[in-house]
């Protein structure tokens, strides 16, 4: 069993294309106002694992039950890949992800088994909402 302090951070991964690009930056100026969270680019091909356009909201472990939920209730039909951020990349993405719409591939051999570094979120959003 692995304990939840192996959780540093966590990252969603808002899915679009061309037709539902604007839906998308929508969702990203909501989050924008009302989370203190790191914005990631747009990433209009796809990148890494992901078989999509996408963008990435990188945040901390305390913003998880604010975030989530109202992901959960605002994602304007959006496929959304919640992953939590361990030393096991490759579990995050593929065994401890929390899928919101579609269930996409994940290229699974561009993934690291294990990670040393620990990534720091900064968030670089400035919320003019505590909360929604």
């Amino acid at each position: 069993m692995t304990n939840i302090d192996a959780i540093k951070s966590y990252h969603a991964h808002i899915y679009y294309d061309a037709a539902t690009r604007d839906t998308a930056a929508q969702v990203r100026e909501q989050v924008s106002e009302h989370f203190l969270v790191q914005m990631g680019r747009w990433r209009d091909e796809p990148v890494g694992p992901h078989v999509r356009a996408m963008y990435q909201i990188a945040f901390d472990v305390s913003v998880f039950p604010i975030l989530v939920p109202w992901l959960m209730l605002n994602r304007q039909g959006l496929t959304i890949l919640v992953h939590p951020n361990t030393d096991r990349p490759r579990d995050d993405h593929l065994v401890h992800a929390l899928w919101m719409g579609e269930v996409l591939p994940i290229k699974q051999d561009v993934l690291r088994e294990t990670r040393e570094d620990e990534e720091t979120i900064v968030p670089n959003t400035t919320p003019r909402r505590a909360s929604a």
